[in-house]
């Protein structure tokens, strides 16, 4: 069987395309019916969001997460496969990459940074990729490519346990200490055994599988570990964690355990999660041309609109401190008006530039104003924007209280919930923080009517933007009272009773 290099390339290439626009049927499915059980308003708002952010992506074929991710690739190279090509498989792979993040048509984020201890600088093109390769008997070649975000990729866990520990203890322990960066309600991969990157490995490769818990759970005959996956999903549900860490039922949407054996002295425990944007597929080649990728059925996705009259609209143009007082954890608005954006980077470089004396760049001006932690997709075709859902807020606690002191800032927009200190500083400085929902970047796209960029230019993605949205859909997160709708990520017990 000859294996043909454009064949490879161009799959590789229509793969990253696909899944940066399409969830898979189980995701959405799993979804609909997470929907339909929650009780909490703010997590089903949350949930109808990510839905209709979705079915807008399909439709549009633009990507459902600004953050479109490092691109994994776990390859199965069957040992009869002959190669028509002048590159190695590797090199082929980042062809495909390379092809797909630069589509004139559907440009994607190029996120990777190259050196990542000292000059961190973007490749521009979004490789390398990571790439897991197995030789297995066969003439096809078996290929999954995924798209893993950032936020959820930073909150991976590792763990060795000694061989009588119990693993379900660590699981609840440390899916708290997440937070909720990762954007639940997604999917928990773990691997347990063999060593330590072997453990990372299987992790990663379990979120590329099926979400069928509830098939597991209707089986009569099940196995040890499929018990232990029951178990595990209703324990971490219960925590009451919930969509985007507002509450609810829905943390998890499935647990999945790969294992494999260990040393006698050893438990090895990888644990990484999948978020809402959770972005695989699998395509075979044998020889024959391209790969053919599965249709999706749009009929899956419910009728859903927002129900902005939920709303409390806010023109940020003339919001005054006494309104915002107002403002209490839980009230969904729709904000109109002027924010300014800023991400990691920005923030570094505004920190030294205050200190120094130097001042904020020219043209930045964050008195009365809102900034919004983002770094969104390049525009094609007519847009303004491209989708542009939020970053993790905690990554900026560090730099929180400095620009609250010194630039006139009434509050930050991001997602996931802010470190004690830094929920302190907002009460101290009667600002507000506000949470916009991870997994809904092309929706709220859709609210930017004016983008351009002001400061820092050279750093793309991490560019400060002046924006004007028009219901542009948040919540209130952390009142000017110091009030936070996170805490029940700090006060969920270490310990699992039941």
């Amino acid at each position: 069987m000859i294996i043909k290099q454009d064949h490879l390339i161009e799959s590789i290439h229509s793969a990253l395309q696909y899944i940066s626009y399409y969830h898979s049927p189980d995701f959405i499915n799993a979804m609909v019916s997470a929907y339909q059980r929650e009780t909490n308003q703010s997590a089903k708002n949350a949930i109808e969001q990510i839905l209709i952010n979705s079915k807008m992506c399909a439709l549009g074929k633009r990507p459902i997460c600004q953050d479109t991710g490092i691109v994994n690739v776990f390859v199965e190279v069957g040992m009869n496969i002959e190669w028509e090509s002048d590159l190695s498989l590797e090199d082929m792979i980042n062809e495909g990459v390379r092809r797909a993040y630069n589509e004139p048509d559907n440009r994607l984020r190029a996120s990777i940074v190259s050196d990542p201890l000292f000059s961190r600088s973007n490749t521009q093109d979004n490789t390398p990729a990571v790439i897991h390769t197995k030789l297995v008997k066969g003439d096809k070649l078996e290929i999954t490519v995924a798209a893993k975000g950032g936020g959820s990729e930073n909150k991976s866990k590792f763990t060795v346990l000694n061989p009588d520990d119990n693993l379900t203890d660590w699981v609840l322990r440390t899916i708290p200490t997440m937070g909720a960066g990762w954007c639940p309600p997604g999917m928990i991969g773990i691997g347990v055994g063999g060593t330590a990157e072997k453990a990372m490995s299987m992790a990663k490769a379990s979120l590329m599988e099926t979400i069928d818990i509830n098939d597991i759970k209707a089986k009569k005959n099940q196995s040890d570990i499929e018990k232990l996956r029951i178990d595990l999903f209703e324990k971490i549900n219960a925590l009451g964690i919930g969509a985007q860490g507002l509450g609810g039922l829905t943390t998890v949407l499935d647990v999945k355990i790969n294992d494999y054996p260990t040393h006698a002295a050893s438990l090895p425990v990888a644990m990484i999660p999948n978020c809402a944007s959770t972005r695989h597929v699998h395509f075979s080649l044998d020889g024959s041309g391209v790969a053919e990728l599965p249709e999706i059925d749009l009929s899956l996705y419910p009728d859903l609109e927002m129900d902005v009259s939920k709303y409390i609209k806010v023109d940020l143009d003339s919001l005054t401190q006494a309104q915002m007082d107002k403002w209490n954890i839980g009230d969904t608005l729709l904000l109109s008006g002027t924010i300014i954006t800023g991400r990691d980077a920005a923030h570094k470089r505004l920190k030294l530039m205050i200190e120094s004396g130097e001042g904020l760049p020219e043209g930045v001006d964050f008195e009365n104003k809102f900034i919004y932690y983002v770094g969104p997709v390049d525009a094609v075709r007519d847009e303004v924007i491209g989708p542009a859902g939020p970053t993790t807020a905690t990554r900026m606690d560090k730099f929180t209280d400095l620009i609250l002191e010194n630039t006139g800032l009434l509050g930050m927009i991001g997602k996931a919930e802010r470190g004690k200190a830094t929920v302190e500083s907002i009460r101290k400085h009667k600002a507000s923080y506000l949470i916009a929902v991870g997994g809904a970047a092309y929706l709220i796209s859709k609210s930017i009517k004016k983008a351009k960029v002001i400061a820092f230019e050279e750093m793309g993605m991490e560019a400060i933007y002046e924006m004007e949205v028009k219901d542009m859909p948040v919540t209130v997160a952390v009142d000017t009272d110091g009030e936070n709708i996170h805490k029940t990520l700090n006060n969920i017990p270490l310990t699992f009773k039941g």
